[in-house]
């Protein structure tokens, strides 16, 4: 491994702090790193910032991995689309962008002109500006989208007359991840907002367009827990609204009111199950996993929401998550072990009408309007595109006398179409993507995605990355990763393991690495390094973990957990004080899936892997890179930034293996991340994994 021109880590003071927890002391002595305004915490970020910045910028592999990641970056890619009538509207990043910007295409015809409704890039001078959320009205005359800066998610509500591009008087803060349900004259709308200066107590609110929303009136408040999440839908003719609470990770409530009335009707309540609806007519259809841990699509008819038919059963092999209607059918996803595919079934019986299989990839975006459906495929290989399916063998809903697609109506082969252009081809490496099955230490079975390029064997020699999340019911699935292609495309192998905690085999699977299970993700993973250097693929000098997020607290106990597992590691936006997250913003949300420290046994689960609690002094530990941003407001960077002071006073290796931190400035949790500031985190970790692996002859 070549040297580093690395200076001497910046002194970190320690502190005496310590608190009792149930009879058990527990000291903290980083506790003064949990204050971001302070200047003593600025100072120390700045000099971490300042060394670990020039060590990584004298990489002889930086500017190359730059490069690479700067044309990989540019492509053309789509974040979501909702069809309004004959408007689709699409969160697009175009060739070269530094921002997803908000865009009007057509959903009749793919060669319309594509008109830009608004580019957040340009409100920004660094373009850290980002729309977090848009909600068209059923006709697509008006849209409603947040606005927030330099990564904060804190949203701004505006709303856009399309027709002329004019952005109205209306503005309503605190409308976070809002949801926002059109009356159908379009003159207001229900939305979902928190209290001023409030992380939680979420409610749904009512607002008339020109109005003043402070007098805006509460519509639904009934909150089981403060941390409960409502969102709020509304049928076609504005007659019910439908509302979703989340109250824990594993139950959502949902409640219909009829608005003619003002009379409120439970569909379900109470019931340890994840049940998601939408309006079909007289009726709500949706998939729960109430009885079903993989899901089942049910039926209840409006009078009588709380009485449910099965149309789609349970079954073993996939598990049921989004659907759309589309006409006359109900088009739902089917997950395969985080390959997805999109099922058909009659709208009225249930009964299978077809399925759109999408080869080796997710569906990132799944959308419908009378008889069109617009679907976003994900994949290692490429960035994300749209397709159109059309449900029927006429254009639904296309206006008399317009001209159709090659001038006759679509045949079978014609249903699914391109709708936005490929990405250029030749900038994307050829992958073979396998997925393999390993033991984790208990004997369960877990499976992993392996992505190389197709002229590659793995070898011991192959330098290999290797992620996971195990957490909150998220599926790992075929995804656009810049740094993947990148890495690939250089002749490295790139893992992603489905761990316990996911949605890769169900509720079940989630459960499984949950709350009093969660070091079972720790294990599955410590699992999946050793299988991976015991098979062959690589050796265990040549590998490197990265996991952000939960998966951070993922990369924080395979560091405490098992520090011989691989030499490097990334870990970014990470919870790694397990003891006091719940402090933190917006953490509190986060306790059904951990458990609650003020909870004696919760405590116990939570203090025995705790990473920040578990660094040992004289211990070797891998070389370490954390990454955070000041603008998080989800994790606090305070994780990372006392992980980091432990470890380096700690690390009996910090002269081969380093603890480098980087805290950005402008940035949040990722949402809303400007290309360029992608890029050059990118070309920083793979420079840092090319160094600590001892392969900087690699691209």
């Amino acid at each position: 491994m070549a040297d580093a021109p690395l200076a001497p880590a910046p002194a970190s003071r320690r502190g005496a702090e310590a608190d009792v927890y149930h009879g058990v002391t527990v000291p903290d002595p980083y506790r003064w790193l949990e204050d971001g305004e302070s200047s003593e915490v600025a100072e120390w970020v700045a000099s971490h910032n300042s060394r670990t910045s020039r060590a990584l910028a004298a990489r002889p592999t930086r500017g190359r991995w730059h490069e690479r990641l700067s044309a990989l970056t540019a492509l053309p890619t789509v974040l979501s689309a909702q069809v309004a009538g004959p408007h689709l509207f699409v969160l697009e990043r175009p060739a070269g962008a530094d921002q997803f910007t908000l865009v009007l295409r057509s959903a009749l015809h793919r060669d319309a002109p594509v008109r830009t409704l608004l580019d957040p890039a340009l409100l920004a001078a660094d373009g850290a500006m980002a729309i977090d959320w848009y909600h068209p009205s059923h006709d697509g005359s008006h849209v409603a989208y947040g606005l927030s800066e330099g990564g904060t998610e804190n949203s701004l509500l505006h709303v856009l007359h399309v027709a002329t591009g004019t952005v109205l008087a209306d503005r309503i803060p605190n409308t976070r991840a809002a949801s926002v349900a059109w009356l159908p004259d379009h003159s207001g709308f229900w939305y979902a907002v928190y209290p001023e200066g409030d992380e939680y107590h979420r409610h749904i609110r009512f607002h008339a367009l020109g109005t003043d929303p402070a007098g805006d009136p509460v519509v639904f408040d009934r909150l089981p827990t403060a941390e409960s999440w409502p969102d709020v839908s509304v049928s076609r003719d504005g007659r019910h609204l439908l509302v979703h609470v989340m109250v824990k990770w594993t139950q959502v409530d949902v409640h219909l009111l009829d608005t003619a009335t003002g009379q409120w009707a439970t569909v379900v309540e109470g019931v340890d199950a994840q049940s998601t609806f939408l309006f079909a007519g007289g009726r709500l259809v949706g998939v729960t996993t109430r009885d079903a841990p993989n899901g089942r699509v049910v039926a209840a008819e409006l009078a009588n929401p709380d009485e449910w038919t099965t149309l789609v059963p349970e079954r073993p092999d996939a598990v049921l998550g989004g659907h759309v209607r589309c006409a006359d059918e109900l088009l739902v996803v089917a997950s395969r072990v985080g390959v997805d595919r999109v099922e058909r079934y009659a709208l009225a019986t249930g009964a299978a009408t077809g399925v759109i299989d999408l080869g080796a990839a997710s569906v990132t975006v799944l959308d419908a309007d009378g008889g069109r459906a617009f679907i976003g495929r994900g994949s290692f290989g490429a960035p994300v595109g749209l397709q159109r399916f059309v449900a029927a063998e006429q254009d639904v809903g296309e206006p008399e006398g317009a001209e159709r697609e090659g001038g006759a109506r679509p045949g079978a082969a014609q249903r699914l179409q391109q709708w936005t252009d490929p990405a250029d081809s030749a900038l994307l490496p050829d992958l073979t993507v396998t997925q393999v099955q390993y033991p984790s230490l208990d004997g369960t079975m877990i499976p992993m995605f392996v992505a190389h390029r197709a002229d590659i064997t793995p070898s011991p020699d192959t330098p290999l990355i290797l992620t996971g999340y195990g957490g909150f019911a998220i599926t790992e699935s075929p995804v656009w990763m810049p740094n993947l292609a990148a890495w690939c495309a250089a002749g490295g192998v790139y893992c992603v393991a489905g761990l316990r905690g996911g949605l890769e085999h169900g509720e079940a699977w989630h459960h499984a690495g949950r709350r009093s299970n969660k070091q079972r993700v720790f294990d599955d993973f410590h699992a999946a390094a050793d299988w991976l250097v015991a098979e062959g693929f690589t050796s265990r000098e040549r590998l490197a973990l990265h996991g952000g997020s939960n998966g951070g607290l993922l990369m924080g106990a395979a560091v405490t957990q098992r520090p011989d597992l691989a030499p490097a590691v990334w870990c970014a936006v990470p919870l790694l004080d397990m003891v006091r997250f719940p402090r933190f913003l917006i953490a509190r949300l986060w306790t059904d899936e951990y458990g609650d420290p003020d909870v004696p046994e919760e405590f116990g689960w939570l203090h025995a892997y705790s990473p920040y609690h578990h660094v040992h002094e004289g211990q070797a530990y891998p070389a370490v890179l954390f990454t955070t941003a000041e603008g998080d407001t989800r994790v606090d960077p305070c994780h990372a930034r006392k992980m980091a002071a432990a470890l380096t006073a700690a690390s009996a290796s910090q002269g081969e293996r380093p603890i480098l931190l980087l805290q950005a400035g402008r940035a949040g949790h990722g949402v809303g991340k400007p290309a360029a500031m992608r890029v050059n985190e990118g070309a920083d970790v793979l420079a840092f994994f090319c160094w600590q692996l001892g392969v900087e002859t690699m691209v």
